[in-house]
């Protein structure tokens, strides 16, 4: 017989599983298993990897005899022996392979590139460690992976939640819609956040103190917690604004904070790693001007600049809400997605194979004289550089189509261009 504690928890690990999948919610991100891949789950820590995996579990409606769960935060076992005992409760061997915090199980390479050469069963890996980021997964199985990135919700996934549809917006509708985008752009995304399940200001002091600091002192080793202090609120006040090394180096030089500025520049490398801050690099058709750009900073949900900071810019948290929204939907930082400008500035370029497809404004109106001249002429001399045709500017409540120097501009509010 087969380990007795190996064959509880197998079994009790489902049981609870059931348990959860009734409150799970349901995530608009697209899971397609294939054997001819490994799955990765990747993301910040507290975004919803493992529950994507208990949401597709219930939405496939897998039974028990179909799928292995394992935590190996939980159990200290092997591949096979956990294949083999489920074998013995079951009669045979699951289909679906549910590898949660991968990065504990010794030798995890060997062990999953073993089980994926036999091509017998969907595989799916997840892992949040600060001995072992979840997108290093990812990069130890490149060639033999597929990478599933979980952000924290979008809006529209929160619009769900409150039996908002797409369709027809009554007035009622409307205002509903606006509330929860209000409080959305200022209290974040996180779903324990959006579900209530505990309140935003000590989720985020828990998010800032116990894993945004533990993950980079414990994994990089940092002997300045003092320096790192300094430089992490730096970047979040810095929140949809261009971030410059030198000036964050004088800055720290004038508060006697010593640091080189080559420790400044792995701490932006750090914050990025966590998945915590995005920075944002200018676009140029010369790749080399691309990489010296002076990146505009971007936090990862809007909740980590509201409740670390004492400014509230609504401009400034609308702006980086729709960067947030347009990561979720699959742009890529600094690879597909881009801002653009010197003397004017164009908040968003987003590219595919052909060129740049859209130019995006974000600004805070709610008629049209209250939008600035600066943005309309941004997009028009950006559109004749560019040689693109679709300008858009998100507003929080003023809708039309204009038309500027030959050129036509939409512009649409918040609230609409979430829900599209």
């Amino acid at each position: 017989m087969r380990e007795s504690s190996l064959l509880r928890y197998i079994v009790e690990r489902k049981d609870a599983i059931k348990r959860l999948k009734k409150d799970v919610k349901e995530r608009a991100i697209e899971v397609t298993p294939t054997k001819d891949f490994i799955l990765s789950i990747v993301g910040p820590r507290r975004a919803g990897k493992t529950y994507l995996i208990y949401n597709f579990i219930k939405k496939e409606n897998l039974n028990d005899e179909e799928y292995l769960f394992v935590n190996f935060e939980e159990i200290e076992a092997n591949l096979s022996d956990l294949l083999d005992a489920h074998a013995e409760i079951y009669g045979r061997y699951p289909e679906f392979l549910f590898l949660d915090e991968i990065q504990a199980l010794k030798g995890w390479e060997r062990e999953v590139y073993r089980l994926y050469e036999t091509k017998r069963f969907f595989i799916f890996v997840t892992g949040s460690s600060s001995k072992f980021l979840s997108k290093e997964i990812a990069t130890q199985l490149r060639g033999r992976s597929l990478s599933i990135r979980v952000y924290p919700f979008s809006f529209s996934e929160i619009a769900k939640l409150h039996d908002i549809k797409r369709g027809f917006y009554s007035g009622e509708i409307i205002a509903k819609i606006k509330k929860l985008l209000q409080d959305s752009i200022k209290e974040g995304c996180y779903p324990d956040v959006v579900l209530k399940k505990i309140e935003a200001s000590k989720f985020f002091a828990e998010l800032i103190d116990l894993v945004i600091y533990k993950d980079i002192v414990e994994r990089y080793g940092i002997s300045s917690r003092n320096a790192l202090e300094f430089f992490i609120k730096s970047a979040i006040a810095s929140n949809s604004r261009k971030f410059s090394i030198n000036k964050t180096y004088n800055t720290a030089r004038s508060m006697h904070i010593r640091v080189s500025k080559n420790t400044l520049y792995n701490f932006q490398r750090f914050l990025e790693d966590v998945n915590i801050m995005f920075f944002l690099k200018k676009y140029s058709k010369s790749l080399r001007k691309i990489e010296i750009s002076l990146p505009k900073a971007y936090v990862v949900d809007n909740g980590i600049y509201s409740f670390t900071t004492y400014e509230f810019d609504i401009g400034n948290l609308m702006e980086s809400f729709v960067f947030q929204e347009l990561i979720k939907r699959g742009y890529e930082p600094s690879k597909n997605l881009f801002y653009f400008g010197e003397n004017y500035e164009v908040d968003f370029v987003i590219k595919d194979a052909r060129g740049i497809k859209q130019l995006i404004q974000v600004t805070y109106a709610s008629g049209k004289d209250e939008i600035e001249g600066r943005e309309i002429k941004g997009l028009l001399k950006a559109s004749e550089l560019l040689s693109c045709r679709d300008l858009m500017i998100i507003t929080w409540d003023y809708e039309d189509k204009l038309k500027f120097e030959g050129k036509n501009i939409k512009f649409v509010p918040l609230w609409k261009w979430v829900q599209s």
